[in-house]
């Protein structure tokens, strides 16, 4: 599973890119539910989103559990 590649800590921070990866989704949408506030993120001091590792994780654990 491409989601075990990503380490996981409680401080760490995922890309837009390793989101969509996890989420199996584009980068666009990601930065659409991002923009909708349907995911949590933080900007850096360049101006990239920065999403929690552990909240996206949980996300894709109950997006599966529903299918």
């Amino acid at each position: 599973m491409a989601e075990s590649r990503v380490a996981v800590r409680n401080n760490d921070y995922l890309r837009t890119a390793d989101v969509a990866r996890v989420l199996h989704v584009s980068t666009k949408t990601v930065s659409r539910w991002a923009n909708d506030k349907k995911l949590p993120y933080m900007r850096t001091l360049g101006g990239h989103r920065r999403y929690p590792a552990q909240a996206i994780h949980q996300l894709a654990e109950g997006l599966v559990g529903r299918s």
